[in-house]
C-alpha cells in the first residue's frame, strides 16, 4: 500500500509541472539596467557639479485628462447673513451722554458714573468701603442700597429723592451725625432701615412702611426718639435699639412686633402697661418673643405683672 501511494503522489507532481507555464525573461527596456556598477556610481554622483549650474525644476502636479478644478462660487446671502449673526463690538468713545448715563447711572459730584464707581447688580447698589463722605447719586430703579464702612456725615433730604423702588437702606458703620428731617419720609417702598454703628443723636420721621430698624451703637440718649415714633408701624417685626443711652422704652410698641432689642442702655423702670393691657386680663402677645434688656440698670422682678401677656420672659437683670 505504501509503495501505491508513493506512485499516485509521484504521477501527481508530475502532471503538475508539464501543465505549468514557462518563464519567459522580462525586458525592462531601460539604459540603467546595462550599466555596470562603476556606470551607476557615475551616473548618480553629484559631487562634482557645480552649485551655479545646478537646475531645479519645480512643477506643480495637474490632474490628467482635460477636466476642469471647479471651485464654488461665493453665496453673497450666506455671506451677508454671517456678518449680521456676528457680534459687533461697540466703541465707548462712540457712546452718547444719555445712553452712558444710562448704563452705568448718575454721575457723582466728581463728574464719575456711580455704578463704575460702586457695584451695581441689578437693582442692588454696593458701595461699601470706598471712602465715600456723601450719599452719591442713584439709579433710580434702585431698590437696594448698601454704603457700609465709609465717611458719610450727612443725610440729605435730595439724597433718596424720588426712589420710590427704595426697600432697604444700609449704611453702617460711617459717621453720620446728621439727618434731614426727611430724607426717609418719602420713601413708599422702604422696608428695611439699617444705620448701626454711627453718631445720629435725632432719629428723623420714618415711613411708616418699615418692617425692620436698626439704629444700635448710636447716641440717641433721652430725646433722640420722638414720642410715639413707631405707632403706626403696623408690620414692624424687629426694632433694634441696643447702645444708645436710652433712658426709657419707646412706646407704644406695634402690635406685630417681634424682636426688641434695648441692650446697654439706662433704662431705670418700665411700667405694667409698657407690654401689656392692664385693663384686659385676658390679653396676650404673641408675636412678641424676645425682648432683650440686659445691660440695663432695671431690676425686672420689681414689675412681674409687667410680663403676664408674653410667651416668654424679657432676658435681663432679676436682681
Amino acid at each position: 500500500m505504501k509503495i501505491l501511494a508513493r506512485l499516485v503522489l509521484g504521477l501527481v507532481i508530475f502532471d503538475a509541472a508539464v501543465t505549468a507555464p514557462t518563464l519567459e525573461s522580462i525586458n525592462y527596456d531601460s539604459e540603467t539596467y546595462d550599466a555596470t556598477l562603476e556606470d551607476l556610481d557615475n551616473l548618480y554622483n553629484y559631487e562634482n557639479i557645480p552649485v551655479d549650474r545646478v537646475e531645479f525644476e519645480v512643477a506643480t502636479v495637474m490632474p490628467s485628462g482635460n477636466r476642469e478644478l471647479l471651485t464654488p462660487a461665493p453665496r453673497p446671502e450666506e455671506e451677508e447673513e454671517e456678518e449680521e449673526s456676528t457680534p459687533r463690538l461697540i466703541d465707548g468713545s462712540s457712546l452718547q451722554e444719555p445712553e452712558f448715563t444710562g448704563v452705568l447711572g448718575p454721575h457723582t459730584n466728581e463728574d464719575f458714573p456711580t455704578c463704575l464707581l460702586c457695584t451695581c447688580i441689578s437693582t442692588t447698589v454696593y458701595c461699601d468701603d470706598h471712602e465715600l463722605d456723601a450719599i452719591p447719586p442713584l439709579p433710580k430703579n434702585t431698590a437696594y442700597f448698601y454704603s457700609r464702612f465709609n465717611r458719610i456725615k450727612k443725610i440729605n433730604k435730595n439724597d433718596f429723592a424720588s426712589l420710590s423702588d427704595l426697600r432697604r437702606i444700609d449704611l453702617t458703620s460711617n459717621l453720620i451725625s446728621e439727618i434731614d428731617e426727611d430724607a426717609f419720609r418719602k420713601l413708599p417702598q422702604l422696608r428695611e432701615l439699617v444705620l448701626r454703628d454711627n453718631k445720629i443723636r435725632q432719629l428723623p420721621e420714618l415711613p411708616t412702611t418699615l418692617t425692620f430698624i436698626d439704629i444700635s451703637n448710636n447716641r440717641l440718649g433721652r430725646k433722640g426718639i420722638k414720642q410715639e415714633a413707631f405707632k403706626d408701624m403696623y408690620d414692624l417685626h424687629h426694632l433694634y435699639l441696643t447702645d444708645n443711652n436710652l433712658d426709657h422704652i419707646p412706646l407704644p410698641l406695634p402690635e406685630n412686633l417681634r424682636a426688641l432689642h434695648l441692650q446697654n442702655n439706662n433704662i431705670l423702670e418700665m411700667h405694667e402697661d409698657t407690654f401689656c393691657n392692664v385693663k384686659n386680663v385676658t390679653y396676650i402677645r404673641k408675636a412678641l418673643e424676645d425682648i432683650r434688656l440686659d445691660g440695663n440698670p432695671i431690676n425686672l422682678s420689681k414689675t412681674p405683672q409687667a410680663y403676664m401677656c408674653l410667651p416668654r420672659l424679657p432676658i435681663g437683670s432679676l436682681v
